[in-house]
C-alpha cells in the first residue's frame, strides 16, 4: 500500500483529522519540494493562478542566490518591480512601511513573491495582507517553520510578536538552494523543529490545568518526518538531500500546523519566551545568533525544566503568582513593561486562584503526567539530535551569561499570555 502524503492530502482538501473525523484542506494552493527547480519558476508561479503582474522581493543575499533566477522566469511585463532590501532586514513596522511603498511606486501587482527565509517571507505576508494581493514564496533557507502559516512574527517596541496574516498561495522549495545555505541557518531549521516537542508540553498543559482548546492534529501531520530527521541531523548538516527533504517537509507542515491550530499554539510556547525575552532585552556586546539556533538551545532548557517537573510523582504546591507590575515595568521598562503587563495580567494568581489550583494538581497531577509523556522527548534524546549537526547546545555556547538565563527564567513568562511550564514552575511555593 502506498504511503499517503499529508501534504499533497492538505491540498487536496482530503486530510482525515483522526480526532474528529473530518477532512482537513488548505488555503496554500501549491507545494513544491524537489531536488531542483531550475527552469521551472514560472511554470510553478503560473499553477496558483494569481494573475500577470509580480513584485518579487528579496534582500541583496537572496537576491544573489535565487531573485534573479526568479525574475529572469518573469521577463517582460509580468516582473512590474524589484525590491532588494539591504542584507539583514529586520520585520518590523518601519520596513513594512518602506517595502510596501516601494511596491506602489510601479502600479498595481497581482501578487507579491518573496524570495527568502524568515524576515523576507513575513515581511512579504504583511505587505501583501496591506495591499490586498496574493503572496507566495521561493525559499533559500531551511531556518524556520512559518512559510505556510498565516502568522508573521513582527517586533513592536522591541518585543516580537505573531501577526494575523494570510498563508502563501504557493510555497517552492529547491533543495539544492536550501542544502547550501549557510549551515547555521540549517541547524536553525533543526532548532525550530525540536522545539516541537517541548511547544506540546506546555499547549497541553494549558490544556488540561486552564481547559484551553488543544489538537492534536499540528502534531500527527509531523509524526512520520520527525521520526526520519532527527536520525539524519549529521547528514542534514552535510547537505544531504533526502535529510534536507525531511527537514523540509517538517517546516512546511509545521506551517500547516499552526494554520489549523490557528495560531502559533503547536509550535511557539515556553522555549520561544526565552528566546524572544532574550531578544528584547538583549544586553550589549551579546553575541549575534539566528532564532532557530537560539530555539534549540532554549528547547533544551524548557525539555529539562518539563522532564524535572513531569519525573516528580508529589504535585506541584503553587503560591500566589511572586511577579507583579512594579516588578515587570521595572525590569523592562515604561513601554515594554506596559506591553508584557497587558500579556501577564491576566495569567497571575491570587491566593484564592493559588489555593484552587493546587487542589487541582493534586486531583490531577497523575493524569497529567501521563498524557503529556506519552508525547515528550526527553532532553537527552534532543540534545543528541542537535549535537550531531553540531548546533549550540547550552546559553554559554551562544554567549549568554548565567545571570541573563536566571533573569530569563524568571521574567520571559511575562512576555506572551500563553500558560507554560515557566508559569507552573515560577509559582511554585520555595
Amino acid at each position: 500500500m502506498p504511503v499517503s502524503d499529508p501534504i499533497a492530502e492538505l491540498l487536496a482538501g482530503t486530510y482525515l483529522d483522526a480526532e474528529t473525523g473530518e477532512r482537513l484542506g488548505t488555503s496554500v494552493r501549491a507545494v513544491a519540494i524537489g531536488d531542483q527547480l531550475a527552469g521551472s519558476e514560472r511554470q510553478w508561479i503560473d499553477s496558483v493562478g494569481v494573475g500577470e503582474r509580480f513584485a518579487v522581493v528579496s534582500d541583496v543575499d537572496t537576491h544573489r542566490v535565487l531573485g534573479a533566477r526568479v525574475e529572469a522566469a518573469l521577463r517582460g511585463p509580468a516582473l512590474v518591480c524589484s525590491v532588494v532590501l539591504p542584507a539583514r532586514p529586520h520585520a518590523d513596522a518601519t520596513t513594512i512601511d518602506t517595502l510596501c511603498a516601494a511596491i506602489i511606486e510601479h502600479g498595481r501587482v497581482d501578487c507579491v513573491i518573496a524570495v527568502g527565509s524568515g524576515t523576507i517571507n513575513d515581511l512579504c505576508k504583511m505587505a501583501a495582507l496591506r495591499l490586498g494581493v496574493p503572496q507566495l514564496t521561493f525559499a533559500t533557507a531551511p531556518s524556520m517553520n512559518g512559510y505556510t502559516s498565516v502568522s508573521a512574527s513582527i517586533t513592536e517596541a522591541g518585543l516580537k510578536r505573531s501577526v494575523r496574516a494570510a498563508a502563501p498561495v504557493g510555497v517552492f522549495c529547491d533543495l539544492q538552494i536550501l542544502a547550501a545555505a549557510p549551515v547555521r541557518m540549517i541547524r536553525a531549521g533543526l532548532g525550530d523543529s525540536a522545539c516541537r516537542s517541548t511547544a506540546q508540553a506546555d499547549w497541553l498543559l494549558a490544556h488540561l490545568l486552564l481547559g484551553q482548546p488543544y489538537r492534536e492534529v499540528p502534531f500527527a501531520l509531523l509524526a512520520r518526518d520527525e521520526a526520519e530527521l532527527f536520525p539524519r541531523a549529521a547528514a542534514l548538516a552535510a547537505g544531504d538531500l533526502e535529510a534536507m527533504e525531511h527537514l523540509v517537509r517538517t517546516l512546511v507542515l509545521s506551517g500547516f500546523g499552526m494554520t489549523l491550530a490557528s495560531g502559533s499554539f503547536p509550535a511557539s510556547q515556553g522555549e520561544h519566551m526565552l528566546a524572544h525575552y532574550v531578544e528584547l532585552v538583549r544586553p550589549a556586546g551579546l553575541p549575534s545568533s539566528l532564532h532557530g539556533e537560539e530555539t534549540g538551545v532554549t528547547a533544551l532548557v524548557m525539555a529539562e525544566l518539563q522532564g524535572a517537573l513531569l519525573a516528580r510523582t508529589a504535585p506541584p504546591v503553587l503560591g500566589p503568582t511572586p511577579l507583579d507590575r512594579d516588578a515587570v515595568l521595572a525590569h523592562f521598562g515604561p513601554v515594554a513593561g506596559e506591553l508584557c503587563w497587558a500579556e501577564f495580567a491576566g495569567k497571575r494568581l491570587d491566593v484564592a486562584a493559588a489555593e484552587a489550583r493546587t487542589a487541582q494538581l493534586a486531583r490531577d497531577w497523575d493524569a497529567i503526567r501521563t498524557r503529556i509523556g506519552a508525547s515528550f522527548v526527553h532532553a537527552g534524546m534532543l540534545r543528541a539530535a542537535l549535537a550531531a549537526a553540531g548546533s549550540p547546545l547550552t546559553p554559554a555556547a551562544l554567549g549568554w551569561p548565567a545571570a541573563l538565563v536566571a533573569d530569563a527564567l524568571r521574567f520571559a513568562r511575562a512576555t506572551r499570555n500563553r500558560y507554560t511550564f515557566l508559569d507552573l514552575v515560577g509559582d511554585q511555593n520555595a
